[in-house]
């Protein structure tokens, strides 16, 4: 089942976000020492709200020395994810750079070994481990989804716009679909640096969202998702998802959804206004995997949000 839920980085953000009512949220968790004194906010925070919690886990402590990683970085994930299991955690996206473009093999064999231990690390703490992709294309990723079983992929939309003339989620869509059990949705204009990955709202940059998930949709896409975006855009975006009562929103989803409203022809979508396109994109996924009523009319009446 798609769920869609939100990003926060600190527990001031986790605090705000939280409050916006969505089923997920998925939360970074770098320092175990600060992250065990959150605790028992964040498990207020699920008994309050209902929120089931993702973690993100931090950034390689230093992506090209493999001595560094086992030394440092494996002990941090190994005692952030006795954390997770503390906070009923089962999914966790890593960055884990393995960009075979760039890395020598080496580099990459190494971290292969150090990557399945995290995954069994995981796997003895009930947590899904999923790789995001940075700079890698999915050629750099398939061969290590076949040594490593128990691996996933968030895959980062966002990230694949940079550093490509076409947007890399068609090549892992293509290539890795069956390993894909995570997604991250945010906008930006390309770009060739860490500078360039913007995090915008949906619509405020140049990824063609239409495309991108109707490949998803037609793979059959059916797990989590999170708006990696600035919580005032969560927010944005969250009064459009879950009140979507007058009848001109009614009328403007109708709008966008469909060219005829009796239409389950997929080349039938459309999004034709660019303001709405973030709320396009989270309710496209809501109305065709969530309830798939019979026809538009009960698409905009049924829709519970």
């Amino acid at each position: 089942m798609i769920t869609i839920g939100g990003r926060a980085h600190n527990i001031e953000e986790i605090i705000a976000v939280s409050k916006y009512g969505y089923p997920t949220l998925e939360i970074s968790l770098d320092d175990p020492a600060i992250v065990s004194g959150w605790i028992p906010q964040l498990l207020e925070i699920k008994n309050t709200y209902g929120t089931s919690f993702l973690a993100h886990y931090p950034n390689e402590d230093n992506p090209v020395d493999v001595k560094i990683l086992r030394d440092k970085f494996l002990p941090r994930i190994k005692a952030l994810m006795e954390i997770s299991r503390r906070l009923d955690i089962n999914k966790a996206t890593i960055h884990f750079w393995l960009d075979k473009r760039r890395a020598p093999e080496d580099l990459i064999l190494g971290k292969i070994e150090l990557l399945s231990r995290i995954v069994d690390y995981g796997a003895d703490f009930g947590i899904t481990v999923c790789i995001e992709n940075l700079t890698e294309r999915s050629d750099s990723f398939a061969p290590v989804f076949e040594v490593i079983s128990g691996l996933r992929m968030t895959l980062d939309i966002g990230h694949a716009q940079l550093l490509a003339r076409q947007n890399t989620s068609f090549g892992f869509i293509e290539d890795c679909f069956p390993k894909i059990a995570h997604m991250h949705v945010h906008d930006n204009n390309g770009g060739t640096s860490v500078k360039d990955d913007l995090h915008l709202a949906l619509g405020e940059g140049s990824v063609d969202y239409k495309a991108i998930i109707k490949a998803l949709v037609i793979k059959g896409y059916d797990s989590t998702i999170t708006m990696e975006v600035k919580p005032k855009d969560i927010a944005k975006t969250n009064a459009g998802r879950l009140h979507p009562q007058s009848t001109e929103l009614r009328r403007n989803l109708t709008t966008c959804f469909f060219k005829s409203p009796n239409s389950h022809d997929l080349s039938e979508y459309s999004f034709p206004f660019q303001y709405r396109k973030y709320c396009c994109v989270l309710h496209y996924f809501y109305y065709e995997f969530l309830y798939k009523p019979d026809n538009c009319q009960n698409r905009c009446n049924g829709y519970a949000g």
